[in-house]
């Protein structure tokens, strides 16, 4: 073989190997930065499915009206009678088994306690009647649980509990010339219910109990303060029924979804 074809078949092999090495180098730097490098078709399936399933069966946004029942313990449940409690409530659902709420109610109980002279409660100083408005500001949170294994008939239900922190306002209305300022204190809720669709899951029926623990500035307190005849300033009379304990709520709701 003459000079020249071997310097040709030497520049061939040379131009060969420099563009694989080039190509290569070009796939491993395009690799590096390939934004789908790191795509997971698993993954993405399972968070399209999620979705798919949530619009499918989820709700946003939920706008109910409250009507029920507000009971009290211990004290209280001598002093107040049980009364009608109404209000609304918002809620904002983050995914399908957890959301949060906002919901205001208020309730007005009659009242009706005694104040005594003395400490052994056998002469009676002023009857009192009259009314309690109670309002009430809850936050919480709501965990729903998962249906989709459950019988046919049970699977549309939405069974949840829920946690909150409230805002209680106290006010009496009373039929002395006795004025007991209102208080504010905070107090906490557990609770659960079930929700059940209604118009295509358009509207729900929800039933739920709920028990409320909250604190009031006198609770402890066995005595009240009156203004007597002959006294320039007011005096701490000892009542009966002690006014204490906490309240609980069996509350209806009829809603619709967004």
């Amino acid at each position: 073989m003459n000079s020249p074809k071997k310097i040709l078949i030497l520049l061939f092999l040379f131009v060969s190997l420099f563009h694989q090495h080039s190509y290569a180098q070009t796939t491993d730097v395009d690799e590096g930065f390939d934004p789908f490098s790191d795509y997971n078709e698993v993954e993405q399936s399972a968070e399209e499915e999620a979705d798919i399933n949530f619009f499918k069966n989820g709700r946003f946004l939920t706008l109910g009206l409250l009507i029920g029942y507000r009971g009290f313990t211990d004290g209280f449940s001598q002093g107040y009678s049980s009364a009608v409690s109404w209000g609304v409530q918002f809620s904002y659902f983050f995914d399908l088994q957890l959301a949060t709420s906002l919901s205001y109610s208020v309730s007005d109980s009659s009242v009706d306690f005694f104040s005594y002279n003395d400490a052994n409660f056998t002469s009676i100083s002023t009857h009192y009647t009259g009314n309690v408005n109670i309002q009430t500001f809850d936050l919480n949170a709501k965990y729903y649980f998962n249906t989709e294994n459950v019988t046919r008939g049970l699977a549309d239900l939405n069974p949840y509990v829920l946690v909150g922190i409230g805002l209680f306002t106290r006010t009496y209305s009373l039929s002395s010339s006795f004025a007991l300022e209102p208080d504010k204190p905070v107090g906490f809720k557990i609770g659960s219910g079930i929700e059940i669709p209604l118009m295509r899951r358009r509207a729900y029926l929800g039933l739920q109990a709920a028990y409320h623990y909250v604190s009031f500035p006198d609770e402890n307190n066995d005595r009240i303060e009156e203004i007597k005849s002959g006294s320039p300033t007011p005096v701490l009379s000892p009542i009966r029924p002690r006014l204490n304990g906490d309240m609980y709520d069996f509350t209806t709701t009829i809603g619709v979804n967004f």
